[in-house]
């Protein structure tokens, strides 16, 4: 389903890297670090909402 693959801007060169990739009807996130385990594919309004919840820090690290 997705062909091309890239890293997250945010990563920081750590082991809590993410990539996505993106089609006209789905957005892809999987693990850099073990892409064989598989992805999470949002449609665009589930995409959006997400990142729109990062943004606001629902999802903040300790």
């Amino acid at each position: 389903m997705f062909t091309e693959w890239r890293k997250s801007s945010h990563s920081g060169g750590g082991n809590d890297c993410v990539e996505v990739a993106y089609t006209s009807a789905a957005v892809g996130v999987r693990d850099s670090k073990n892409p064989a385990a598989g992805e999470l594919v949002f449609t665009e309004t589930q995409w959006h909402g997400f990142l729109d919840g990062v943004r606001a820090g629902h999802w903040h690290r300790q």
